[in-house]
């Protein structure tokens, strides 16, 4: 009696035991969720041009949809084209200092972040010395994001603003009569005479809320970044200027991720394999 259930308890052993097939659809199935996990992990990335220079975005979009970038090199303004569908979106957006960055006499300034012209609820939630990370919401139905900063490719955009030209008098002078009496001529002194150099530097004079700045009327940095001067009162210049871009994929991080399936999921097999090959010897 006590070998008969010694045997049916060592057969009921055997049938609880994982098959070689069921080790791996386990395995693949391992594989398959690592790689979903990946894809979903990593952040999208875009690619901007900058004056013949491509520059990498990335960006997490939640409850929203990003199409495009625009650059406005002027207004230092980074525009986005999205499709906020959530309540609220959220975006969280990396800049690279040397792409796009918003300073004054190398200070770090905040950014402006307009959501169809009106003013968008944001905070930056990192800074490092290369780059700087923003977390911005957006009403549903947004359709583009204005970031406004100070200068990309580490260069400050500076306007010029025409110099106004004073009219001239025009009247007609009346012309008096010249006395035609012969002049005796005196004897002229026709020993040369050193000339005194002359200052022939033009004398420009700049509009308002410009500055003369290496004989150029330049905009005046008084005001902020990503503003003007306009009827002396700083005003937030936004004026796009497209640039074009186009979308990168996921790169070294992806690869990584299948990478690192791979070596769990066959860690997994070999485990399952050496507990069955232990249990078919006993």
């Amino acid at each position: 009696m006590n070998n008969f259930t010694v045997k049916e308890l060592y057969s009921e052993k055997h049938v609880q035991l994982p098959s070689v097939s069921s080790l791996l659809k386990i395995s693949l199935g391992l594989i398959l969720f690592t790689m979903i996990s990946t894809v979903l992990v990593y952040a999208e990335i875009m690619t901007v041009d900058v004056d013949g220079t491509s520059y990498d975005i990335e960006y997490d979009a939640t409850g929203m949809t990003v199409s495009g970038f625009e650059v406005d090199t002027e207004a230092g303004s980074l525009i986005l084209f999205v499709d906020v569908t959530g309540s609220p979106g959220i975006l969280n957006i990396q800049l690279e200092r040397s792409f796009f960055d918003s300073q004054f006499e190398d200070i770090d300034e905040d950014f402006f972040v307009l959501a169809d012209l009106d003013d968008a609820k944001f905070e930056e939630t990192e800074t490092t010395t290369t780059s700087r990370t923003l977390r911005i919401e957006l009403p549903s139905g947004t359709e583009d994001v204005e970031i406004i900063g100070y200068s990309f490719n580490n260069a400050v955009s500076e306007v010029e603003t025409p110099v106004e030209e004073t009219p001239v008098d025009e009247t007609p002078v009346e012309e008096t009569p010249v006395d035609e009496t012969p002049v005796e001529e005196t004897p002229v002194d026709k020993t040369p005479v050193e000339k005194t150099p002359t200052d022939t530097t033009p004398k420009t004079q700049c509009g308002p809320g410009t500055i003369l700045k290496d004989g150029a009327c330049v905009l005046d940095k008084r005001c902020g970044p990503g503003t003007i001067l306009k009827d002396g009162t700083c005003v937030l210049d936004s004026t796009p200027q497209p640039s074009s871009s186009s979308v990168k994929g996921m790169g070294k991080d992806l690869l990584m991720g299948f990478v690192i399936a791979f070596v769990g999921a066959g860690i997994v097999g070999i485990v399952f394999g050496i507990i069955a090959k232990a249990s078919k010897s006993n």
